[in-house]
């Protein structure tokens, strides 16, 4: 394992691409063993020959490419830190991807819980904050064809469960405005989410506050409203 990967490398060090000799030397491995590895690291992807060269593989592409996401996917997380911390809320994203509602992710602290998954969120969307500002983005035809394969049930005494009610709801819902609900998903819970639309990307960053802290939901959503709207590319990498 150790001489591939000081085979590999080497071949980090050649941008044009460099021969089974010259790797050799650049790994210090005999040139037995050299020819071995290549052929193993060939067949596995991880390189590709050229004309007699090696390059990196898709296998390689691929690590880099996963390396980048978690990269990514650690910044996006410590920009909804921030917004925790500044808002003193818990703070979800998530999409509408594939006709469905899919939470990305959700961070959390000892002052600020998450909502309790009690009700699948991808059914529910008609009572969520989150699901209501995703819903909101999409056309007509997209809106109906979501709430006929998931249809609006009334699951908490505050959550309307007619679809006529809902799709007007969503009809007044304002471009870039947030999106409040209020104990309709979860008794105790109050909600707010902002919408992100990027090209063919529909998204959304929400909080959560305990039903005691409603005073401060409307506030804490404007303030959400200018903060996504500095950093919002990152929320749709």
């Amino acid at each position: 394992m150790q001489r591939a990967l000081r085979l590999l490398e080497a071949v980090g060090t050649h941008t044009q691409g460099a021969t089974a000799k010259q790797l050799a030397r650049s790994a210090g491995l005999p040139l037995g063993t050299t020819y071995h590895l290549l052929r193993t690291l060939t067949h596995e992807g991880y390189l590709r020959r050229d004309d007699g060269r090696f390059y990196f593989g898709a296998s390689v592409d691929g690590i880099r490419r996963a390396d980048t996401r978690q990269s990514e996917h650690a910044d996006l997380r410590g920009r909804m830190e921030r917004l925790r911390d500044e808002l003193g809320a818990a703070v979800y994203h998530a999409v509408y991807q594939d006709g469905e509602v899919r939470m990305m992710d959700v961070v959390s602290g000892p002052g600020q819980p998450p909502v309790e998954e009690w009700a699948d969120f991808r059914s529910t969307a008609h009572a969520h904050a989150v699901g209501l500002c995703l819903l909101s983005q999409l056309g007509a035809e997209e809106r109906l064809d979501h709430l006929s394969r998931h249809r609006p049930s009334a699951i908490t005494p505050s959550t309307s469960g007619d679809l006529r009610a809902v799709l007007r709801r969503l009809d007044a819902v304002r471009p870039t405005m947030p999106v409040l609900e209020r104990q309709e998903y979860a008794l105790g819970t109050v909600c707010a989410a902002v919408p992100i639309t990027v090209g063919s990307v529909v998204a959304t960053v929400a909080i959560s506050l305990p039903v005691e802290q409603g005073d401060r939901l409307g506030p804490a959503a404007a303030r959400l409203r200018s903060l996504v709207g500095a950093m919002f590319p990152a929320f749709v990498r």
